[in-house]
C-alpha cells in the first residue's frame, strides 16, 4: 500500500514537472506577435543575443510606420534616437540613392509573399555622411489571418567583408589583364626584332643613303618606341623587373608630351616648365616605372578637370639642407641634391580627409568602375623605393600639385651606341645552333650570324633540333642560341638535353620576358646567358661574343 502511494505520488509529480516544462517551452518559443506593447522592450535573452553580435536592431510597424531601434542607433549608425528617428521615412532616407529602390522592392515582395524571413544587402549613411555596408535578416511577423504586422531586423555591419570582396575582384581583374598584356607584349617583340633587325640591316648591308635612309630611321626609330611601351606591357604583368637607370628627366617628360596631349584631350592644356642646365637633369629610377607614375598624376589631373583646365609640369633642381623646411612635410628627406618633378592642376581639389588616405591602396574617390586605387600607391612605393620621395598639396576648388623627390646623379658618359653600320660588329667562326619557333626572328638571327662568319645550325622546334644534331654527327656546336618560351619542348628542357650531349655547348637565352621572371623550373644558371627581345643586330652580336670569348677565358 505504502509502496503504491508512493509510485500514485512519483506519477503525479513527474506530470507536473512535464507541464511545466511544456509551459516553459512555449514561453521560449513566444512569437513576435506577443512582443511587449513598447517596442523598444525584448526580451532579456534577444537583447543579449543581440548586444553579443554588436548589431543594430530596428523593429517597424507596418501598420501606423513607426520604427523603433532596441539597439545600435547611436553605437553602429552614430544618429541619437529623436522624433526623426521613430519613422520609417528616416530608414529610407539613409539608404544609397542606388540601392534604395531595390531594398524597397525587395522587402515589399517579401511582406506580399507567405514567409516570415527576409535577407538583404544594402548601403547605409552613417550621420558623419559615410556609408556602411549592411547585411539584415528580418522576421516578418504576421497576425492569424497571416498579414504582416510587425518588421523585426538585425542589421550587421559587413563593410570590412565587403572592401576584402572588392580588393579580390580587382586583383583578379588585373591579374587577368597582366597575363593577357604579358602574352601580347610577348608576341609584339617579335615583330619589334624582326623590324629593328631587319631596318639596320638595309642601313649596314645596302648602305642606304639620302631620303630612303631617313625614312628607314624613322622606321627603326617607331619601333624602338614601340619597344619601351611593350617593357610597360611586361612591367604592368609583372614579368619585367625593376631595371634602374640614370635617365634624364626633362627629355622624358619632352618624349610624354604626345601622350599626354592624347590623354587630356582638346579642352585642357600644358604648360611645361623644365629648369635647364648644363648637364641635364638626371636621376637613377626604372624609366618605364616614372614613365607610368607620370601617366597616372596626369590622368588623376585630368578627372579632376572635367570642365576643362591646365595642366602644369615643372622639373626643378633643389638641395635639401640638414634640418631644412621643405613643402614635404609629411617626413623628413635626408639631405642632398634632388630632381623635383610637380604636376598642377587647376580643379576641384581634395579634402583634409580625402589627403589623409591618399596613398593607401585601393582608396578611390572615382566611381565604380572607373578606378582601382592603385595608382598613387604603387606611385608611392616606387618612388620611395628609389630613394625618394612623393608629397600633395591641395585645397577643395584650388586645384592639387604633387611633387616628387628623386636623388640627383651626376650624368652618365656618352653612349657607346652609335648608328647602324657605324661601328663594326665582333665577328667569329665557331658553330651556332639557333632554335626558334618565330620564322622571322629565326631567318633575321641566322642571316646576322652567319654574315659575321660563324657557321650557323638552325630550327624550328627541340624534335628538328634533336634530329638535326644526331645527323651532324661528331660536329662540335659551340653555343646553342634559343628562345626561352616555344612549343613542345621549351628552351631550358632543349639546353638541358643539350648539356647533357655536349658538356661544352654555351647557351644563350632569347626571350620577351627577363629570366627573373620566368616560372622556377625555366629560370637559367648562372653560367648561362640571356639575351631580351626585342634585339638589334648590335646586341645580338655582341651578346654571342661576350659569351664565347669568356667561355674561353675560364
Amino acid at each position: 500500500m505504502r509502496l503504491a502511494t508512493k509510485i500514485q505520488g512519483d506519477e503525479a509529480s513527474y506530470q507536473n514537472q512535464h507541464r511545466a516544462a511544456t509551459e516553459a517551452d512555449h514561453r521560449s518559443h513566444e512569437t513576435y506577435s506577443d512582443l511587449p506593447s513598447r517596442p523598444n522592450e525584448i526580451p532579456q535573452h534577444l537583447a543579449l543575443a543581440a548586444q553579443a553580435t554588436n548589431d543594430a536592431v530596428r523593429v517597424w510597424t507596418l501598420a501606423t510606420g513607426a520604427l523603433s531601434w532596441p539597439q545600435g542607433l547611436d553605437t553602429l549608425l552614430g544618429y541619437t534616437p529623436s522624433a526623426a528617428t521613430d519613422e520609417i521615412g528616416f530608414w529610407q532616407k539613409q539608404l544609397h540613392p542606388q540601392d534604395r529602390a531595390r531594398a524597397a522592392a525587395s522587402i515589399r515582395d517579401a511582406l506580399a509573399a507567405d514567409g516570415d524571413h527576409w535577407t538583404g544587402e544594402y548601403r547605409f549613411r552613417q550621420l558623419d555622411g559615410s556609408y556602411l555596408d549592411l547585411l539584415e535578416r528580418a522576421h516578418i511577423v504576421r497576425d492569424r489571418s497571416g498579414r504582416a504586422v510587425r518588421f523585426v531586423g538585425s542589421l550587421m555591419n559587413i563593410t570590412a567583408r565587403k572592401q576584402l570582396q572588392d580588393q579580390l575582384v580587382r586583383s583578379q581583374k588585373m591579374e587577368a589583364f597582366g597575363q593577357l598584356a604579358g602574352g601580347v607584349a610577348h608576341d609584339f617583340n617579335n615583330f619589334l626584332t624582326t623590324i629593328l633587325g631587319y631596318s639596320d640591316l638595309l642601313l649596314d648591308e645596302l648602305g642606304m643613303k639620302g631620303a630612303i635612309a631617313s625614312h628607314i630611321r624613322e622606321i627603326r626609330g617607331a619601333a624602338a618606341r614601340a619597344s619601351a611601351l611593350t617593357a610597360q606591357l611586361l612591367a604592368f604583368s609583372r614579368k619585367h623587373p625593376l631595371a634602374p637607370a640614370v635617365v634624364e628627366v626633362n627629355s622624358l617628360l619632352a618624349n610624354l608630351e604626345r601622350s599626354l596631349l592624347r590623354l587630356l584631350g582638346e579642352n585642357i592644356s600644358v604648360q611645361c616648365n623644365f629648369q635647364r642646365g648644363k648637364d641635364g637633369m638626371h636621376t637613377k629610377v626604372d624609366p618605364g616605372q616614372l614613365t607610368q607614375i607620370i601617366l597616372n598624376l596626369v590622368v588623376n589631373a585630368r578627372d579632376a578637370m572635367p570642365g576643362g583646365g591646365c595642366l602644369g609640369l615643372e622639373t626643378s633642381a633643389v638641395t635639401i639642407e640638414p634640418a631644412e623646411e621643405h613643402e614635404c612635410t609629411l617626413e623628413e628627406l635626408p639631405a642632398g641634391d634632388y630632381v623635383r618633378i610637380s604636376v598642377t592642376d587647376n580643379g576641384s581639389g581634395m579634402s583634409d580627409e580625402v589627403k589623409q588616405h591618399l596613398f593607401e591602396p585601393f582608396f578611390t574617390t572615382k566611381d565604380e568602375g572607373h578606378g582601382t586605387g592603385l595608382g598613387l600607391a604603387t606611385s608611392y612605393g616606387i618612388v620611395r623605393q628609389s630613394g625618394g620621395h612623393i608629397c600633395v598639396e591641395s585645397e577643395l576648388g584650388q586645384g592639387t600639385t604633387v611633387r616628387i623627390f628623386l636623388p640627383r646623379v651626376a650624368a652618365p658618359a656618352a653612349p657607346s651606341y652609335k648608328k647602324p653600320g657605324a661601328k663594326k660588329l665582333p665577328t667569329g667562326n665557331e658553330t651556332i645552333l639557333v632554335l626558334e619557333d618565330d620564322i622571322s626572328v629565326r631567318h633575321l638571327s641566322v642571316r646576322v650570324l652567319r654574315s659575321l662568319g660563324y657557321e650557323v645550325l638552325e630550327a624550328a622546334n627541340g624534335d628538328d633540333a634533336q634530329q638535326l644534331i644526331g645527323r651532324s654527327g661528331d660536329k662540335k656546336i659551340d653555343l646553342l642560341l634559343t628562345d626561352m618560351v616555344m612549343p613542345q619542348m621549351s628552351g631550358r628542357c632543349f639546353a638541358d638535353w643539350m648539356n647533357k650531349m655536349s658538356p661544352g655547348t654555351k647557351v644563350v637565352f632569347i626571350s620577351g620576358y627577363l629570366q627573373e621572371s620566368l616560372h622556377p623550373g625555366e629560370r637559367r644558371d648562372q653560367e648561362m646567358f640571356f639575351l631580351a627581345k626585342p634585339f638589334d643586330p648590335e646586341q645580338l652580336a655582341s651578346k654571342i661574343r661576350e659569351t664565347l670569348d669568356l667561355a674561353t677565358t675560364r
